[in-house]
């Protein structure tokens, strides 16, 4: 199951318990990053890219219920 991310009118809450504001994701991401390194070989990802992008998985830190999680509007969102 997917859970679709949170946009700026919703937000996340656990089914279960109630919790808006703690979770625990698990995404899958491809990337495209570039990568700069200093004269000492150290790296620092300086642009990134994101091609695609998918959440597997949504766990409730309050409850530790997962994939419990629904999208609901946030509070002013229709105003």
């Amino acid at each position: 199951m997917t859970v679709p991310l949170p946009t700026a009118s919703t937000r996340w809450r656990c089914t279960l318990c109630g919790n808006l504001t703690r979770f625990d994701v698990t995404r899958s991401s491809k990337v495209v990053e570039y990568v700069h390194l200093d004269l000492a070989g150290e790296p620092t990802v300086e642009e990134r890219e994101v091609l695609d992008e998918t959440i597997e998985s949504v766990r409730c830190r309050w409850c530790n219920a997962v994939d419990q999680v629904e999208l609901v509007d946030r509070p002013g969102a229709g105003s």
